[in-house]
């Protein structure tokens, strides 16, 4: 199967269900912002990591690509299918790591800086991606699009989940927080 189909270009791709869009369109912002955030986690992976959140990682990722199929099927030729749906369980999961991660850590008492440790830098900029990934599928709802309230919890829990996973890889690595000087 060769790689390159020479349909896209022109400026236009296909989405789930073969309608022709413009490869700027605020749907494909949307699910290429998810797709470049799991590129970034996969590059948290690769890295050195406690065995706790190597494993944790990887069902993020998946929950990613059901995200980005969610938002790239055009639902009015194609039915989403059950493995493109975020669940609460999924939702739960992040919060419960996120508690468990957050029992091992010092309490905040200020505006922490990325920084401090290789992993966490690169979980801050997960986190900042996640945040982005927000705003742009906010901005596919205000187009009309529907998307179910669990997806946009998930995003918004997963950007508490890297702020706290930044804080956990720095500290685990025995490093220092950096701290904002006000």
């Amino acid at each position: 199967m060769k790689i390159y189909t020479k349909t896209g270009d022109k400026g236009k791709t296909s989405l789930i269900g073969g309608t022709r869009v413009w490869k700027n369109d605020v749907r494909l912002e949307a699910y290429g912002t998810i797709d470049e955030l799991n590129a970034f986690i996969g590059m948290l992976v690769s890295g050195k990591l406690p065995d706790d959140v190597r494993k944790f990682l990887p069902g993020i990722q998946h929950r990613l690509f059901t995200i980005g199929s969610f938002l790239a099927t055009d639902r009015s030729k194609t039915a989403i299918k059950p493995a493109s749906i975020v669940h609460e369980a999924d939702v739960q999961a992040l919060e419960q790591e996120i508690d468990r991660l957050n029992e091992l850590l010092p309490p905040i008492r200020k505006f922490i800086l990325p920084g401090g440790s290789h992993a966490g830098s690169i979980a801050h900029v997960c986190r900042a991606i996640t945040r982005r990934a927000e705003r742009k599928i906010l901005h596919l709802v205000q187009t009309g699009f529907e998307i179910d309230a669990l997806l946009l919890q998930y995003v918004n829990r997963l950007s508490d989940y890297l702020f706290v996973l930044s804080r956990y890889l720095t500290v685990s690595e025995g490093n220092k927080e950096i701290f904002w000087e006000s």
